[in-house]
């Protein structure tokens, strides 16, 4: 071949190169659409006939529909961590030891470390815009109220707007507490053993039994007083301590106010998607919805057939709505991978004092949120993305939470960091139909810091077995939840420890009634012992790390307390109007 031809040859390969370059279809934008405490069973593409969710059931329609879509975690903490992450969230820390298993204060030191890498850092270095919207709940400061080492921007988020923790019952006058428990414990039962011990050494005395000081009853009503001061003084600043807003690094209302709440944060996330529209963007819009305290705008409330859950829902999945509505309006949904889906399973146990059901449904399986049954972990999975992933395809195969990690990086264009364990898979060959077979052979269900129970789905086989070594004490007895402690606890007097474990074949009893036994599965004590392995190869790829959760990490730190107020305590201040002309 002579040299003009090879180069004539070389320039035509060099335009077919620059020409299937030209032609390379651009990265997709993302947005994860997150509810908070919503139950599998709540949406109508999930069964549910009552609830009106057709925003929800749109997504579905055009999208994919995971029925096997579990939480890494039961709890919001650790299930936002592993989400972020890829990675079981005892991988970071974010697996509670103790009995609280996730962040209840602002001024905590805990949080997701800054050694962690999250999909929205990944994406930032490839050059996506990143945004957070509504809930974050893992950690603002480590050291000083300024420090920031937790907030979402050190994690990757280029503009955040949302509550730091969470919502609680606490965070709305007249919603009650979630302390009611801790309150009895702490201060009504050490009040009554105060009383009972002045009235018995007042009669001792009076009966010239046994000489009193004065000051001994001095000091026992000091004691009760300083009790009582105490208690007053959790009860009247808890609320604007803890429950705020910020955008950025800026409080912007303190307390919060839940008056249209979900109408802002929707349309600062259709204004973010709009500043955004010709560039590559992630927004994750986390919703408070549908956690206690409940709240909904006066177009929802009362208009449910399940009360204020129900409205609560309902507006959720009007803001799921707009969203779609602007990325229509835009000409950007066929270029945009959306996600829809909730941290963990409903929580069956918020019941008021009134007898008003405020936790959702998780349908047909058993449990809910903190605890490993399926009702606590099955989740609503939705993805749509037109002309990419085939509408109205639902998908039985277990898939995680964690799986989006990967998924969102290896479309972004980003490679995987290779110097830590990523735990989820990228999706996208399922969801194309390239395989029929999920890759997670094995998933590891854990209650906190504990190895609660192992998934196993062989891959010559339709079973999928779920072997559980404790399980939670319900109460009372026959009950489907912890109603007695308002949640189920994952150690000590609260579980009933399995010995063999407790096997099922979630594929043919997704409720998990009827546990199985060597006399009615053959090959029982084989599947365990095939069990009990990959637990075991799992826990050796486990590293000790600082944990995050640690009581000294959890509890009230009066130097990390943000407040938008110089005066004193009182934090009280509402610049959402005046922030909202600043925001990027």
């Amino acid at each position: 071949m002579s040299n003009s031809r090879k180069m004539r040859l070389r320039l035509l390969l060099l335009l077919l190169l620059c020409e299937a370059q030209g032609h390379a279809a651009p990265r997709p934008n993302f947005v994860l659409l997150m509810a908070d405490d919503l139950g599998i069973g709540d949406p109508g593409c999930y069964g549910n006939t009552t609830l009106r969710t057709p925003n929800i059931d749109r997504l579905a329609a055009e999208g994919v529909k995971l029925t096997q879509h579990l939480a890494a975690s039961p709890l919001c903490t650790p299930s936002r961590a592993a989400f972020m992450t890829g990675r079981y969230p005892i991988r970071s820390g974010m697996a509670s030891q103790s009995f609280i298993g996730v962040f209840i204060f602002s001024a905590s030191s805990g949080g997701l470390p800054t050694s962690e890498i999250t999909f929205a850092k990944l994406l930032k270095n490839q050059g996506y815009s990143t945004a957070l919207i509504g809930k974050w709940h893992l950690g603002t400061n480590c050291h000083n109220k300024t420090d920031f080492c937790h907030h979402p921007l050190s994690h990757g988020f280029d503009y955040f707007h949302g509550i730091p923790v969470t919502n609680l019952r606490d965070c709305k006058p007249g919603e009650g507490s979630v302390f009611t428990r801790g309150i009895r414990v702490l201060v009504f039962i050490p009040l009554q053993i105060i009383a009972i011990t002045l009235l018995t050494l007042a009669v001792l005395k009076c009966l010239g039994l046994l000489h009193v000081p004065p000051v001994v009853f001095f000091c026992l009503l000091c004691l009760a007083a300083m009790i009582l001061g105490l208690l007053l003084c959790f009860l009247h600043y808890f609320r604007p301590l803890n429950c705020f807003l910020m955008r950025n690094h800026e409080i912007t209302q303190q307390p919060l106010s839940y008056d249209s709440l979900t109408q802002r944060l929707t349309a600062d996330a259709a204004q973010f998607i709009r500043r955004n529209a010709g560039t590559p963007f992630l927004l994750l819009l986390s919703y408070l919805h549908v956690h206690t305290a409940l709240f909904s705008s006066p177009d929802f409330a009362g208009h449910s057939q399940h009360g204020a859950y129900g409205d609560a829902a309902e507006e959720l999945d009007w803001s799921v709505g707009q969203i779609l509505n602007v990325l229509d309006e835009l000409k950007l949904a066929n270029n945009t991978l959306v996600y829809f889906t909730s941290d963990q399973g409903a929580h069956v146990e918020e019941v008021t004092t009134k007898g008003e059901v405020h936790g959702g449904s998780n349908g047909i399986y058993k449990g809910g949120k903190a605890n490993n049954w399926e009702g606590g972990i099955r989740i609503p999975g939705i993805l749509r993305w037109p002309g990419v992933i085939q509408a109205g395809l639902v998908i039985d195969e277990p898939t995680s939470n964690m799986d989006i990690f990967p998924t969102v990086a290896k479309l972004a264009g980003s490679p995987l960091p290779e110097d830590r364990i990523i735990d989820g898979h990228d999706l996208m060959p399922l969801l194309q139909g390239k395989t029929q077979h999920s890759d997670h052979e094995f998933l590891f269900h854990y209650c906190n810091f504990y190895l609660n129970a192992v998934r196993w789905h062989p891959r010559n086989s339709t079973s999928v077995w779920k072997a559980f070594f404790f399980t939670p004490k319900f109460s009372p007895e026959g009950a489907n939840g912890c109603f007695s402690t308002h949640v189920c606890f994952c150690h000590g007097h609260f579980v009933s420890r399995h010995h063999p474990p407790l096997l099922f074949d979630v594929a043919k009893d997704p409720g998990e009634r009827t546990p199985l036994s060597p006399a009615t599965e053959p090959r029982f004590r084989e599947i365990l012992a095939v069990m009990q392995q990959a637990a075991d190869r799992h826990a050796e790829t486990l590293q000790a790390v600082p944990n995050q959760l640690s009581l000294g990490n959890v509890l009230w730190k009066p130097w990390l307390q943000m407040c938008c107020s110089s005066s004193g305590l009182s934090c009280q201040c509402d610049r959402e109007n005046q922030a909202k002309g600043a925001s990027r």
